[in-house]
């Protein structure tokens, strides 16, 4: 085997590489590593044979070594170089782990059983770095302490505290407006839905007084209503013989309760004697130009309105036409006992009975006046029935009447100032490919005044769209041009010999150019209204 010298020239005799790893024998206690992750070092001389030292293995004893430094033993040193306690690799004579010279004494194998005084397994390292055997980039990384984690200060730590407490309270209040919203949605939905036809009958409730149920009829109304599914209750009213009506109101406010509503309705039975003395009543104060003691059908519903402010009233009588009737089948008989000869003294009971009857008699004009004049100065109706029969089918449709009222109020709600009829509410319906955009644009020009729908047609077949018309006013070249260029076009009316024939005239034609190019919001197109 070659001996190595120094550059200094002294022949210095070093131990072989495979010598010294013969001594490194593993613990039986401790069987090598079967890792296939391992470093090769060469000896560099003529004995080129590889030897294997697996990492695992000193891994494992650098963190034995450091944990029993960290329980405060003793670092122990090789004294010829080799592995320390920790499992780093010295050099004899060397420095140790941190630089410091390896101390000379008994050295120390940190091996599972911890040995110290023993001879370890020594490599020979070298002080001067070239000279040293190779050792793996995992190995230099291994016995690098760990990076420490950034520390942050107080106010930083807070800083993001606050940060993300902001962020959650963002989240919870942007998920609670939604909530409020789906609430807001769901609950005005179920209010339009109680004000549906078919719906709203289940939040009506009909209130009677006691004393219509003991009058004739008043069993008839209770038996129609509940017949028709609706819900009854009995009590005590203002003015006696009254039927009035309550609504359940479906809150459309997030967490609102329901809540019971009077309805402005009232419906006032009154009796077949009652009705026909205020008839004769006013035609008494009529005759007699003087005020009577006796209560008109006026003075009865003033009456009635003062218990009841801000009430819509309605009256209701049965039997008035078997009333005329009966005064005709009597004014027949009277008729056919006049003609017949008999004795005198039944023909002046007769006529004294037709004289004190007379005053209890009224006809049927006297009650169009009566009913006139209490239309002109309350607008209350009167309303005749022939059977109790009929009131109790009039009672249940007015009761649906009233349960569909905020419906229809609400259908007919077109935001305009003007009454509208009923093709004109619904609108034109105008799809994606455009139709229908020619019914729209014939509907603004009949918002003219004075304008037939055979004028507008007659403008719109001449230009189907407003723009077409506004690129024509673009080829004139003066205002009086503009005015005047719809003034020509013809208008035809009706068809075959009834068939005629006129013009739009200037003055339509002067209207629909200045609204088609006016910037004034607030000019007047059409004096005459």
């Amino acid at each position: 085997m070659a001996e190595p010298r120094s550059e200094n020239g002294s022949e210095e005799e070093l131990p072989s590489l495979s010598s010294l790893l013969e001594l490194h024998k593993p613990s039986p206690s401790r069987p090598p590593s079967l890792d296939p992750e391992a470093v090769v070092v060469s000896s560099g001389g003529e004995e080129a044979e590889e030897e294997v030292v697996v990492l695992e293995e000193v891994a494992a004893l650098r963190g034995r070594g450091a944990a029993r430094e960290g329980a405060g033993s003793e670092p122990c040193w090789q004294p010829d170089g080799g592995l320390c306690r920790s499992g780093d690799l010295v050099a004899p004579g060397g420095e140790g782990l941190w630089g410091d010279p390896a101390p000379s004494g008994g050295g120390c194998w940190g091996g599972e059983n911890n040995i110290c005084g023993a001879e370890g397994p020594a490599l020979p390292v070298g002080q001067d770095e070239p000279s040293s055997p190779l050792v793996s980039r995992a190995s230099t990384e291994a016995s690098l302490p760990p990076k420490k984690k950034r520390q942050y200060s107080q106010r930083e730590r807070e800083a993001v505290c606050q940060a993300a407490w902001e962020r959650r309270k963002e989240r919870e209040a942007k998920r609670r407006l939604q909530e409020e919203e789906k609430e807001r949605k769901r609950a005005l939905a179920k209010t339009l839905k109680a004000q549906r036809p078919g719906e709203c009958q289940k939040y009506i409730t009909v209130v009677l007084d006691p004393v219509l149920l003991q009058v004739e009829g008043g069993e008839q109304v209770l038996r129609a209503l509940e017949a028709a599914n609706y819900s009854c209750v009995v009590e005590n009213q203002a003015v006696p013989c009254s039927i009035s009506w309550r609504r359940k109101t479906v809150s459309s406010q997030v967490g609102g309760g329901d809540e019971w509503t009077e309805e402005p309705n009232v419906l006032v039975l009154l009796g077949l004697g009652e009705f026909l003395s205020m008839a004769q009543s006013y035609k008494q104060k009529v005759d007699s130009c003087t005020e009577g003691q006796k209560m008109t059908l006026q003075s009865y519903v003033a009456h009635v309105m003062e218990k009841l402010p801000g009430k819509i009233l309605a009256l209701a009588v049965v039997g008035v036409e078997n009333y005329f009737r009966s005064l005709r089948v009597r004014s027949k008989q009277r008729l056919q006992q006049a003609t017949v000869p008999g004795n005198q003294e039944e023909q002046r009971k007769g006529r004294k009975r037709k004289i004190n009857d007379s005053g209890l008699e009224l006809t049927r004009m006297n009650m169009e006046e009566a009913l006139v004049d209490l239309q002109l100065c309350t607008q209350v109706q009167v309303s005749f029935f022939d059977s109790c029969e009929e009131l109790g089918e009039y009672a249940t449709m007015f009761t649906k009447a009233v349960a569909e009222a905020p419906f229809k109020r609400e259908r007919e709600d077109t935001g305009f100032s003007f009454y509208l009829e009923k093709r004109w509410c619904g609108g034109v319906k105008v799809d994606h490919s455009g139709r229908g955009l020619l019914k729209v644009w014939n509907r603004q020009i009949q918002q003219f005044n004075r304008v037939s729908p055979a004028m507008a047609e007659a403008i719109v077949s001449a230009y189907p769209s407003p723009q077409l018309l506004i690129q024509a006013y673009g080829k004139c070249s003066s205002d009086q041009e503009r005015e005047n260029m719809l003034a020509n076009i013809p208008v035809h009316r009706g068809e075959g010999v009834t068939a005629t024939s006129r013009r739009i005239g200037p003055e339509l034609s002067r209207r629909i150019y200045l609204q088609m190019t006016s910037h004034n919001p607030d000019l007047c197109l059409d004096f005459t209204g």
